[in-house]
């Protein structure tokens, strides 16, 4: 589904990413581990379009999205739930998920969208979210910024899956979160998937997002250093000592 082939992505004079090569079949959760700086986030905002590579490619369902704008991408179906949850503070939880919702409204490529179609697809995301979250649906009309943490991660979440995603980016979804809001995030994560969507999940919890996944990287100082199934990943040594606590 999402390829990167040898990607270099700058932050200013900053070499961020040095060459990074990932794959992630359709289906799979696949976790980005590695220590801050490591440049997880910035293969996030790669692939999403935010930054642009220098060089290298990055393949979505076989087709090259490299300097293709944000926007389009999420159109494309890759949707990403941004590190530290960036909600809309001063509008109401409905009006956070309609904004996640815009690509829906605005797409008109591949079939022709009447207005009551789109209506109908904006409820059916609405419903799945809410059924998800259903702490969302009772206060639908709080704004954003009087949620709990938790509660904004969740409205985060449903924002991004609005658009209707194949491919869902998580940057850091556990971060500030009290152990047992993490605990439902991470379920969430999973029954999302059983729905049919793909996960790239970057997370500061290796323990958690290893245990997760079907696969895994660890990046260091912008490279892939380690690659392997999750469970492989949290028996090796070298992760155990680095990123375990062990």
């Amino acid at each position: 589904m999402l390829k990167l082939e040898n990607v270099h992505t700058f932050y200013g004079p900053i070499e961020a990413l040095r060459g990074v090569d990932l794959e992630i079949q359709q289906g799979e959760i696949v976790c980005l581990i590695g220590s801050n700086g490591a440049g997880k986030s910035t293969t996030l905002m790669t692939i999403s379009g935010i930054l642009k590579p220098l060089s290298g490619n990055i393949l979505f369902e076989r087709k090259s999205i490299k300097g293709i704008p944000p926007h389009r991408i999420v159109e494309m179906g890759i949707s990403q739930v941004p590190e530290g949850r960036r909600i809309f503070p001063k509008l109401t939880v409905r009006e956070n998920l309609d904004m996640g919702a815009y690509s829906v409204v605005r797409s008109q490529k591949s079939e022709v969208r009447s207005q009551k179609t789109k209506n109908q697809q904006l409820k059916i995301n609405l419903e799945k979210v809410f059924e998800l979250f259903p702490v969302l649906k009772e206060r639908h009309k709080q704004f954003g910024g009087t949620l709990s943490g938790g509660e904004q991660q969740m409205l985060a979440i449903g924002r991004a899956l609005m658009s209707n995603p194949k491919l869902l980016l998580l940057d850091e979804p556990s971060l500030g979160l009290a152990p047992i809001i993490v605990s439902k995030i991470f379920k969430t994560i999973k029954e999302i998937n059983k729905e049919g969507v793909t996960v790239l999940l970057v997370e500061q919890n290796a323990r958690a997002a290893l245990k997760l996944s079907n696969r895994g990287y660890v990046l260091e100082n912008g490279m892939i250093a380690l690659e392997g199934k999750g469970n492989d990943l949290l028996n090796n040594e070298k992760v155990r000592k680095a990123y375990l606590g062990e």
